[in-house]
C-alpha cells in the first residue's frame, strides 16, 4: 500500500494503515571471522586492583541501640544493650557459630549467624522467664537477689552522684 499523503504533523500514523504479512529469512554467506588479519589495538590489563570486598563498618553496641532508636522508634536503653551483650556472649560460646567463624568469610558467616539468632533469642527470653518465676516463687531468693542487686545499683547510683554524670 502507499503510504498516505502527510498533512500537517510530524509523522505518519501506522496502527491500522501498514501491515506485515509475511517476512523472510535468508542466509547471505557463510564463512569465519579472521583474527589475524589486519592491525588489532592492543589491550590494556587493569591498573588499580583491590580485594573486591566490601568491609562494613564496625558499629559500638550502643551506637547499635541509637540507630535502632532512630529507625523504628524504639526505646531501647541501656539494659537493652545489657541483653544483646548476652545474645553476644551465647553466640560466641555457641560451638556451630565458632566452626562457622573458623571456616567462613563474615557475609558467609552472618548466614548461619542469622539462622542461628532467633534460637538464640528465644533460649534467652527462656532462661529469663525460669529466673523470673524462680525468683518470684522463692523468697529466699528474693532476699538474696534484692540485698545483691540492691548494692550494685546503689554503688552505681552514688558513684554518678559523686562524678555528677
Amino acid at each position: 500500500m502507499k503510504l498516505p499523503k502527510r498533512r500537517s504533523g510530524p509523522g505518519y500514523q501506522f496502527d491500522e494503515e501498514v501491515e506485515l504479512d509475511y517476512y523472510r529469512l535468508q542466509k547471505i554467506s557463510e564463512g569465519s571471522i579472521s583474527l589475524n588479519e589486519g592491525y588489532a589495538k592492543p589491550l590494556d590489563g587493569p591498573r588499580e586492583v583491590g580485594s573486591g570486598m566490601v568491609r562494613e563498618e564496625h558499629v559500638s553496641l550502643s551506637r547499635l541501640i541509637d540507630i535502632i532508636n532512630q529507625r523504628f522508634g524504639g526505646e531501647l536503653n541501656e539494659a537493652d544493650q545489657l541483653f544483646f551483650d548476652q545474645i553476644a556472649e551465647a553466640a560466641s560460646q555457641n560451638e556451630s557459630l565458632q566452626k562457622a567463624a573458623e571456616v567462613n568469610s563474615l557475609d558467609k558467616f552472618q548466614l548461619v549467624f542469622r539462622q542461628v539468632l532467633e534460637s538464640l533469642f528465644i533460649e534467652r527470653m527462656k532462661l529469663n522467664e525460669e529466673l523470673f518465676t524462680d525468683y518470684m516463687g522463692k523468697p529466699e531468693l528474693q532476699e538474696l537477689v534484692s540485698k545483691w542487686l540492691g548494692s550494685q545499683v546503689y554503688d552505681r547510683l552514688a558513684t554518678a552522684k559523686r562524678t555528677g554524670a
